[in-house]
């Protein structure tokens, strides 16, 4: 079951941010119960939404290489809304 959680993350990054809103507190301990930004992480920066909550639920600090992790999940968000513009600007 974790294997297919992780599949589907990857894959389908809104898909698991919603998931994990509905159906357990994960994102709500995250961000303290706000809404303003989990609403913005879905829309703009999904797995970086994912990699931060996931840090903080598991008491992590943000540094050293757990920061380098927040960062490679904001280039991978980053890179997915580049390459979809370079395409445009292409056509």
């Amino acid at each position: 079951m974790p294997c297919f959680f992780l599949l589907i993350l990857l894959m389908f990054p809104r898909v698991a941010l919603a998931l994990m809103w509905f159906f357990s507190t994960y994102l709500q301990r995250a961000f303290h119960g706000g809404l303003l930004l989990p609403v913005l992480g879905f829309i703009f920066l999904p797995l970086t939404t994912i990699v931060y909550a996931w840090e903080l639920n598991s008491g992590m600090p943000t540094t050293g290489i757990n920061l380098l992790w927040l960062l490679v999940a904001v280039i991978i968000d980053l890179g997915g809304l580049g390459g979809s513009a370079h395409r445009q600007y292409r056509r």
